[in-house]
């Protein structure tokens, strides 16, 4: 199982950008997935996530109404929409997946199966 993350750069407050995260060896149609951030310094934290078997997304408050989180199934792509970037959001950018965890495990990062390798989100004020 891989997972691939990417779409990571340097943009200004304001600004968006739109991660992705191509699976392989496992497919995410029906899988929860998610996308977690890791500040320098600071520990890995939950952005958003869809459950599995489900597109009603779960976001953490700071995030709401600036991100969405959307796969498309026939690339076995999941993608995160970030608009009005703030400074804060910079971090290092994972996607995670899995099909066996519970709803009330996805704020949880050690419960996740599957990690891609990260994508540097640099927000500039």
């Amino acid at each position: 199982v891989q997972l691939q993350a990417s779409g990571g750069g340097l943009v200004q407050a304001g600004d968006s950008l739109k991660l992705s995260c191509a699976a392989s060896g496992f497919a995410l149609r029906r899988a929860a997935v998610a996308w977690f951030r890791q500040a320098p310094g600071k520990e890995r934290e939950f952005v958003i996530a869809f459950p599995r078997n489900n597109n009603k997304a779960l976001y953490e408050d700071s995030v709401k109404g600036r991100f969405t989180i959307s796969r498309d199934n026939t690339e076995n792509t999941v993608y995160l929409q970030m608009n009005s970037l703030k400074p804060e959001d910079s971090a290092v950018y994972y996607c995670a997946a899995s099909s066996t965890i519970i709803f009330s495990s996805l704020r949880t990062s050690s419960m996740w199966s599957y990690w891609g390798q990260g994508t540097l989100v640099t927000v500039s004020s």
